[in-house]
């Protein structure tokens, strides 16, 4: 007898597949184990040990260290969305992900949860060792500012890892240094390591539109850093949802041209 899902349960096991899919992907890629604690740890290490060295003041090293911490976690999460699409463009299997009875959202969203496991992990990998090697303690906020926080971080990274996702299916292989670098620019911007008032007139403006900037205005209000915008938590969850949604359509609308182009059978074998 053939067993019948309710819609809820059927659009589940559509998002498990996914985060079943990116685990198994994540387990026999021993790579995967560099990007989640080596290339973090030695950047958390290189800055922190730097604060050490100019003797920052403790407000100060609050600033950078929240940046820098805030990077990695974005970085991580950003990247197992984009595997979401690499791992298949890499195994010459594109056009195999996109017959599945699954959808753009599924993908996201099952992508999103390992993400989320994995940039957690570095997360809160990092915050023990602010607290332990740099005296910074994260949790003085509280636990409710750092779960917006966190939450903030994640959703930005999987807008970046989206946005990576829809230029491979626009531009084909020639996007794939986007999953490595687009982070990078975006975070140059944002204020990572500075406020954004230090940035050119034009950049600064730049800064306003992405939603990192926001996230990172908001946490740092608790260590006495008054921030240069209003509503800084409302603003930075409304840019990354309003990004979200907008990515999804424009990654319907690539994943299209993509098969009419035969950018999808290039991308596959």
């Amino acid at each position: 007898m053939k067993k019948s899902f309710s819609p809820w349960q059927s659009e589940l096991i559509k998002i498990q597949a996914f985060i079943f899919k990116n685990w198994i992907m994540t387990r026999r890629n021993v790579f995967t184990l560099f990007e989640m604690l080596f290339w973090p740890v030695v950047s958390f290490l290189s800055v922190g040990l730097l604060a050490e060295f100019a003797h920052l003041a403790p407000e100060m090293k609050a600033f950078v260290l929240i940046g820098v911490v805030a990077m990695s976690a974005v970085q991580i999460c950003q990247l197992d969305v984009a595997y979401a699409l690499l791992y298949d463009v890499w195994s010459k299997a594109v056009k195999h992900g996109f017959v599945v009875p699954a959808g753009i959202p599924h993908m996201l969203l099952g992508s999103l949860v390992m993400g989320v496991i994995r940039g957690g992990a570095v997360f809160v990998i990092l915050m023990a060792a602010s607290r332990l090697l740099f005296r910074f303690d994260f949790t003085t906020p509280g636990p409710l500012p750092l779960l917006f926080f966190v939450l903030g971080l994640f959703l930005s990274g999987a807008m970046v890892g989206l946005l990576v996702c829809v230029l491979v299916l626009a531009l084909g292989n020639r996007a794939e240094v986007a999953a490595w670098s687009l982070v990078s620019l975006i975070l140059l911007v944002c204020g990572i390591y500075y406020p954004v008032t230090v940035l050119p007139p034009g950049v600064a403006l730049m800064a306003e539109y992405i939603p990192v900037t926001y996230f990172l205005e908001y946490f740092r209000e608790f260590y006495g850093f008054k921030p240069i915008f209003g509503h800084v938590l409302a603003k930075g969850y409304a840019l990354v949802v309003l990004y979200l949604v907008l990515e999804v359509f424009l990654m319907k609308a690539a994943l299209n041209r993509a098969k009419k182009k035969g950018i999808l059978l290039r991308l596959s074998e």
